[in-house]
């Protein structure tokens, strides 16, 4: 048994426990009933030339708590269990969630698991649930984006809840008001998008975690109106908004700013108007989805699912809401199509309201649609505010 101690850090005891079987390693905290009181230390030196091959051997036999824990210890243990071929070798089976986040939950988010069709809890850490107060924005490849409660204050958190890791953001300017934000992560970091808007004008500003710096474009107020309150999604480069009134799909380019009306002609009906669209997308597969309320006199009487095929350039109908369900989702939103908004989540395609704790949902892979039913933990008085988001946990998703 040995221990590891980093400077500043709360020390890891590796004990070794031999059984009539085998042989085999565990870590486990200091306080852990597991350590002996006296433990033998180990000569930092050894370990530091340990060949990557055996610490990747040792890595492969610890839990996935651990590997978490174990992050803090040296950057290179970091490297090593962050690294492709080490989250290749030993793929975790992390379940993905849908996260609901609601003005009146300051400490903590229900979280539903589709796969097993049950309910959690995610506790937020005490620095966030106080200055958060759940203000959750965006969420993207297991980071969370919020924006802080204080009136005074000038900045958005990052967080990772799987590391327990978290960044702030500054706002380029203050006072700074957003809306419209979209954090947007991959392998090389992560993006926010977000526009901002003041009495004369409202601009693009995008941070880029990279290189930690914002950048300006102008060029919104021609295709988004003052109002408009739905989310973009990111596919190809670019983040894509459809609008109605009249009906179109915008999209701005992340490397130089400019804003582009549309893509394809579509397949879209020319006798009815389409009430409103939500555009989601599968990152995975890089496929684009419209959903769109159909009707005359701007009332819904269907909802229809469209992809975008890009070898064509056109839009292709997909699904048609069952007429039964969809009488039950126009009743929800009372017409009021503002307040619906969609999202993608492991092969669902997720339809929302803002005032309605249930989710309607439709399974790509199955071609089947489905209710989530409202968590029971939530009390009866939060009649409206009800946001869900996709939550993947990713232990490799920096801040």
């Amino acid at each position: 048994m040995f221990r590891l101690r980093a400077h500043g850090k709360k020390p890891i005891t590796i004990t070794t426990t031999t059984t009539t079987a085998s042989t085999f390693l565990y870590w486990s905290p200091e306080s852990s009933p597991t350590a002996v009181a006296s433990p033998v230390a180990m000569d930092p030196i050894i370990w530091s030339v340990l060949p990557d091959h055996l610490l990747d051997q040792i890595l492969s036999y610890l839990p996935f708590k651990t590997l978490v824990a174990l992050r803090s210890i040296s950057r290179h243990l970091q490297s090593l269990i962050l690294s492709p071929t080490f989250l290749s070798d030993h793929s975790f089976s992390l379940p993905s969630f849908l996260l609901l986040s609601h003005p009146q939950s300051f400490n903590s988010f229900p979280l539903f698991d589709p796969n097993l069709h049950s309910w959690r809890t995610l506790p937020l850490p005490r620095s966030l649930s106080l200055s958060c107060a759940s203000s959750l924005l965006s969420s993207s490849h297991g980071l969370l984006c919020f924006s802080l409660s204080s009136s005074s204050a000038s900045s958005l958190t990052v967080f990772n809840p799987l590391t327990r890791s978290s960044r702030s953001v500054k706002f380029p300017f203050y006072p700074f008001h957003f809306e419209l934000l979209t954090l947007i992560s991959s392998p090389d970091g992560y993006k926010i998008f977000t526009l901002c808007s003041s009495a004369s004008s409202r601009c693009v500003c995008l941070y880029n975690a990279s290189d930690r710096s914002w950048r300006r474009f102008g060029g919104v107020d021609q295709l988004l109106p003052r109002g408009f309150n739905q989310d973009g999604v990111f596919y190809n480069g670019s983040l894509y908004f459809a609008r109605s009134e009249p009906f179109m799909i915008v999209s701005v380019d992340f490397n130089d700013g400019k804003w582009t009306t549309a893509i394809g002609d579509g397949v879209f009906p020319v006798n009815d108007d389409i009430t409103f669209a939500r555009l989601v997308t599968d990152s995975e597969k890089k496929t684009l989805y419209m959903v769109g309320g159909v009707g005359s006199n701007g009332i819904c009487r269907s909802i229809k699912i469209w992809e975008f095929k890009e070898e064509t350039e056109s839009w292709i109908e997909a699904e048609t809401l069952p007429d039964i369900v969809c009488r039950k989702f126009t009743s929800v939103c009372y017409h009021n199509y503002e307040h619906v908004y969609c999202l993608w989540h492991k092969e669902m395609i997720c339809v929302c309201c803002y005032n309605w704790p249930e989710i309607l949902f439709f399974h790509v892979g199955r071609r089947t649609w489905h209710w989530i039913p409202k968590c029971p933990s939530l009390p009866e008085k939060w009649s409206c505010g009800f946001r869900w988001f996709s939550f993947v946990p990713s232990l490799c998703a920096s801040v």
